[in-house]
């Protein structure tokens, strides 16, 4: 649960995936990375449905989605996933916002997009065939206990300042993991090779005709700085944002700085909006910030459907 937005589920091939769908207009796809869930667009899939349609799944093997054991959880089967959830959804066209992972399933659904056309990309920390960091440690015995814990490691290595993380919001990336603990492991296997996924495409990568906005935390020890810098150069036309003090999750190091800067990056290259300035204007560029109402969730039907 995202706030007070329950999750709608959907049948893929691979199994059930549970995902988010809020607000109305031009589609905007939120991919999570390993070992996280949609959870972690929790402020930014509220912030782009105001003026988007915020869809944000839980991967398959991930958060509420089913988590079969013999499903293929590759970045490139998940990229199949997303595209016959799209489908079902009716979403030809769509911006597609992905953290890690989920960079690099973004990244594929732009280069294979037989039936979806991206109109933009915003990648977070994404590992695109380049050296990484690595996954934090994952060796243990796979109880409850020590799934929370291989979790827990991850938050301690992604997140710089872990005091900006909820006790609610670390129990919420822990849940999925404890009732099947084995699920992590097959999840870590899986996503420890996506990395190398986009190999060899650089000449294709580097072709992308779309806008493309980088965010990267010059802190992150798992998709070092210099993945983003050698990906910046490799994207005609993409954009940098380096955010210093900041690790790997840079959404939850930097809550008040990423959600409106996707915001007003897609707002004015996927929805062309202007502000209305006949030049760029001097001195600092204003950011569209907004918070929800506390009641925000209280005033929408129920959304916890079969879909």
């Amino acid at each position: 649960m995202i706030g007070s937005f329950e999750r709608r589920r959907a049948d893929v091939s691979g199994g059930e995936l549970a995902y988010l769908d809020l607000g109305e207009g031009p589609a905007v796809v939120l991919l999570h990375g390993h070992p996280t869930s949609s959870q972690l667009w929790r402020r930014e899939a509220w912030l782009l449905s105001q003026r988007m349609r915020a869809i944000a799944p839980d991967l398959l093997g991930y958060g509420d989605s089913a988590k079969p054991q013999n499903a293929d959880l590759s970045a490139s089967a998940q990229a199949g996933y997303v595209r016959e959830l799209l489908r079902h959804l009716d979403v030809r066209e769509a911006a597609v916002v992905g953290h890690g992972m989920g960079g690099v399933i973004a990244m594929l659904l732009a280069l294979d997009a037989a039936d979806l056309d991206v109109k933009a990309l915003v990648l977070l920390d994404t590992p695109i065939g380049l050296p990484t960091g690595g996954t934090p440690t994952l060796d243990h015995s796979w109880s409850a206990s020590a799934a929370k814990r291989a979790v827990r490691e991850f938050l301690e290595a992604g997140v710089a300042h872990e005091d900006r993380l909820a006790p609610e919001d670390v129990e919420a990336f822990h849940r999925p993991w404890v009732d099947e603990p084995g699920a992590l492991l097959r999840a870590a296997r899986a996503a420890g090779s996506n990395g190398s996924t986009l190999t060899g495409r650089e000449r294709d990568i580097a072709a992308v005709d779309v806008p493309v906005l980088l965010i990267w935390g010059e802190d992150d020890p798992i998709v070092p700085v210099e993945a983003g810098e050698q990906l910046n150069e490799l994207l005609h036309g993409s954009t940098l944002a380096l955010l210093p003090g900041c690790s790997h999750l840079v959404n939850e190091d930097a809550p008040q700085t990423v959600p409106p800067l996707i915001f007003e990056y897609l707002r004015s290259r996927y929805l062309g909006d202007s502000h209305g300035h006949a030049a760029p204007p001097a001195g600092p560029i204003p950011i569209f910030l907004e918070r929800p109402p506390e009641d925000f969730g209280d005033a929408l039907p129920d959304q916890d459907q079969e879909d």
